[in-house]
């Protein structure tokens, strides 16, 4: 697979070593093919209901009052989403960021990354989506059941998923690489590739917003939201 070339190592460490960084990957990332679709700092002020996209693409996000900006942990200022009891109704809309949709957002045919930072000791949510289990159209997102990571993309020719070998919910910054190619699927944990699988998810395009931090249809009922807990500093969405 592309990932497992030594120029997309080479890649993987430099996003990984640039977000640890403070800094965007972009720089590497175009350098392999990629373009910036959205990036997100989130270093918004307390309060902030706006999550700015720097990319110079205008996808700003709406902040919902029940995440809260401007938490510093370790060394790195970011979002934290607040831990909500699994399945117990109501549902929270406001516990998301969302960012309206856009063909922009979508995969399409095109190759895809998702490059996060996180910082949990919860076990489970759904940390970043455009779409949901039945969406029309396909859907992608990054999980974390368990405490360990998963990256999910589901097209029009089937559904690839993979996982990483161990938790990351010690309480620690991770750098979660999440990848899309006409040749599978990869998942890179703090700059090292740990998982992938070959295939061809075929196109995904939908209707749904981009969420972080759970679903936006949902009611806790028939339909778990799925709530992240934890904080996030850093989110950037690219395309080749």
């Amino acid at each position: 697979m592309v990932a497992s070339t030594p120029g997309r190592r080479v890649l993987t460490v430099a996003v990984a070593a640039a977000v640890l960084a403070g800094g965007s990957a972009t720089a590497a990332s175009a350098a392999n093919g990629y373009h910036p679709v959205a990036i997100y700092s989130m270093n918004e002020s307390s309060g902030a209901r706006t999550m700015i996209d720097s990319s110079g693409n205008g996808l700003h996000g709406a902040i919902g009052n029940e995440v809260i900006t401007d938490v510093g942990v370790n060394g790195a200022t970011g979002y934290r989403f607040t831990r909500l009891q699994p399945d117990r109704p109501p549902a929270h809309p406001r516990h998301l960021v969302t960012v309206g949709d856009t063909s922009a957002l979508d995969p399409g045919s095109r190759n895809y990354a998702v490059t996060i930072r996180l910082r949990t000791t919860y076990h489970f949510g759904n940390i970043i989506q455009k779409g949901q289990a039945a969406a029309s159209g396909g859907n992608f997102k990054l999980q974390i059941p368990n405490g360990i990571v998963q990256c999910l993309f589901r097209g029009a020719n089937g559904t690839i998923i993979v996982q990483a070998t161990r938790r990351i919910n010690d309480g620690w910054w991770h750098v979660v690489r999440c990848e899309r190619t006409g040749s599978g699927v990869s998942l890179a944990v703090d700059g090292r590739t740990v998982a992938r699988r070959g295939g061809w998810t075929g196109p995904i395009a939908n209707r749904w917003p981009l969420s972080i931090g759970g679903k936006t249809d949902c009611d806790q009922r028939a339909v778990g939201c799925d709530y992240y807990a934890g904080d996030l500093d850093w989110v950037e969405i690219e395309a080749g």
